[in-house]
């Protein structure tokens, strides 16, 4: 697996053969064949540039390195190629085609649309794309017509200009953390190409994607941690927004309490700008703040149980050098986590009574034989709930989200964003057992900050002895997202560093 530096680029001699678009090889030129080596230079250049940050490849663009064509070109042919690896379910050639050769035009006037004109994005197959169908990953759904528009925060990203390549895999009706995928096959993990790895879910092909260098970005949601597991176990950026930020009209849903819209992206810096685009903003409030004013508050209790040792590990580095880098490290018990907990272990979760009212007619008839088993499990799960449950739950959040924020008195709590890194997938396949209790452990610490109504950022931090990544979770109150991403614009670089990432 490719590394990149602090801004997610490659450097020319880390990328594969595998991933050069158009199946270029950097080999020497045959002598005499002057033009021949000079056209592989040329795609060997787009393709480094393909590998940068939707920032860096904008950038290129603005200063006339590359243009918004031979990048999305060069993408679309690592797409083709890596077809196997079920990351996408459907590609949009025509349409990425079109919009990149407008983007070009634009940039030729000195007129881009906004600060990623031209740079190409994907999206969970949950979103309506114009001329696509939505199959929310359900075989279900794979036969229904194309859409005949986008949904709204899709068609804000278009009007900022931003090139769509596809649609991307997912857990079949976004309910596990997981990502595995019967239907469509599941998305590789392109951090282990040798054995397959769980590659997160939601969100699946969602993180993938961008790990395996198809997509600078790409857009998720989060129920219960469906953007920032993908995120964590493919090594990315992540970004859970707050409840309401995002217009989810549209959006196919599975618990709208807590159904929240979010970018994986290679950076913080990518992120902040896709959001802008999602909200149909012009300009983003969004400014770095100094580190040496936050308080970081890393909790005592539930995040760090159970934690292989090289998350634990890389947590712990990951607190010392901010530390160092002037952040302030508060360590004890919050008790809304222990709340929270308690909770769900007597009443359930109102993630399974709400995914099981949204598809009843589906789980309890014919139709329900089709769904993944595991899915069908949980979403009965909920048709088991009372009443009583219910409202208990709605009851206890209303007491824990302030006592939270009371709690943090103002600072930010961290945690690692899942205490493993990707599990296999072959024992997850065979023992639905094993799946559903590593699916818990998996989306423990994002769920407990779902039921707490926190938006987060997960942010890789190292890699353990077999290479796979691990994450760092900085999490805030419910619209406390600018300050949020402010901060974690300068907290990435530290644990980045830290990390050696």
């Amino acid at each position: 697996m490719s590394r990149g530096d602090a801004n997610g680029n490659l450097s020319g001699a880390e990328v594969s053969d595998t991933t050069l678009c158009g199946g270029a090889r950097r080999r020497k030129s045959i002598a005499g064949d002057a033009v021949a080596a000079n056209r592989e230079q040329d795609v060997s250049d787009i393709d480094s540039i393909a590998n940068r940050t939707a920032a860096g490849i904008a950038l290129a663009y603005r200063s006339g390195e590359a243009g918004p064509v031979a990048v999305t070109e060069c993408l679309l042919d690592r797409i083709a190629k890596a077809k196997a690896d079920n990351i996408f379910i459907t590609v949009t050639p025509e349409r990425a085609l079109d919009e990149a050769r407008k983007a070009e035009t634009r940039y030729g006037d000195g007129n881009p649309l906004s600060p990623l004109d031209g740079v190409p994005i994907a999206w969970k197959d949950i979103f309506d794309v114009a001329g696509t169908p939505t199959t929310a990953g359900s075989a279900l759904f794979r036969d229904t017509l194309p859409k005949t528009a986008d949904m709204p925060c899709v068609a804000s990203v278009a009007a900022a200009g931003m090139v769509t390549v596809g649609k991307l895999n997912m857990t079949e009706f976004a309910y596990s953390g997981l990502g595995l995928n019967p239907h469509f096959g599941t998305a590789l993990n392109p951090n282990d190409r040798a054995t397959p790895r769980s590659p997160g879910g939601s969100s699946s092909g969602s993180g993938a994607a961008v790990a395996a260098r198809l997509v600078p970005c790409a857009l998720g949601s989060d129920t219960g941690g469906s953007v920032r597991v993908p995120a964590s176990f493919n090594g990315t950026v992540g970004y859970k927004t707050s409840t309401g930020r995002i217009d989810k009209t549209g959006l196919i849903p599975l618990a709208t309490t807590y159904d929240t819209i979010g970018p994986l992206a290679r950076s913080v810096e990518d992120c902040v700008l896709v959001d802008m685009f999602l909200r149909g903003e012009a300009v983003s409030p969004v400014r770095r703040t100094d580190l040496r004013s936050l308080t970081l508050v890393a909790p005592t209790n539930v995040v760090t149980e159970d934690a292989q040792p090289a998350v634990l590990e890389h947590y712990e580095r990951s607190l010392e050098a901010l530390a160092r880098a002037g952040v302030t490290i508060r360590r004890h018990r919050i008790e809304a986590l222990d709340r929270v907990v308690d909770m769900t272990a007597e009443f359930g979760t109102l993630i399974a009574a709400e995914a099981y009212t949204e598809y009843n007619e589906i789980a309890d008839g014919e139709q329900g034989r089709r769904i993944d088993r595991r899915v069908l499990f949980r979403m009965l799960g909920g048709k088991k709930m009372s009443a009583r449950d219910v409202l208990s739950i709605q009851r206890g959040r209303q007491r824990f989200i302030p006592m939270v924020a009371k709690e943090l008195a103002g600072a930010l709590i961290v945690m690692p964003t899942t205490v493993i890194t990707a599990p296999e997938v072959a024992p997850l396949d065979a023992d639905d057992d094993l799946f559903h209790k590593v699916n818990l452990r998996t989306l423990r610490n994002t769920a407990v900050t779902n039921v707490l109504d926190l938006c987060g950022v997960a942010l890789p931090n190292g890699r353990d002895g077999e290479g796979l990544p691990t994450s760092f979770l900085v999490s805030a109150p419910h619209w406390d997202d600018t300050r949020l991403l402010g901060y974690a614009l300068g907290i990435e670089r530290v644990v980045r560093e830290a990390g050696g990432i």
